[in-house]
């Protein structure tokens, strides 16, 4: 039973930092393209940010290149996102997915998602 569980939202400042965190279950991470999604009312949900659960092949959307990070701990089997220098477009519910591949991890539909976490910068 696969389960992610998102956590580390909140309320930041414009050029605040914050960490978001996955904790994955149910899975084993190498089997799987792993991704941070976000979304905000009335929009369509954007990939934001995607890696192998080898660790390889990480990918970010252009809008947070040299801003956001992502990575994950195999032994935590945690994924996670450092967001750096947030600005107001970056608010919205941000998503923990897992897809079901290690390929084309950045254009793949993901299978499994988690509830999300709010990210407010103000």
């Amino acid at each position: 039973h696969v389960q992610l569980v998102e956590s580390g939202g909140g309320l930041v400042q414009p050029g605040g930092s914050l960490r978001l965190s996955c904790a994955a279950s149910g899975f084993d991470f190498y089997d799987y393209a792993m991704g941070w999604f976000r979304q905000v009312p009335g929009k369509e949900r954007e990939r934001v940010a995607t890696m192998a659960g080898t660790s390889a092949s990480a990918w970010v959307v252009d809008s947070v290149k040299g801003r956001f990070t992502i990575s994950l701990d195999n032994g935590k089997n945690t994924l996670y996102l450092q967001m750096n220098n947030l600005a107001l477009e970056d608010t919205a519910m941000y998503f923990c997915a897992a897809a079901r591949t290690i390929s084309r991890c950045s254009t793949v539909a993901y299978d499994f998602w988690g509830q999300g976490t709010q990210v407010t910068v103000s």
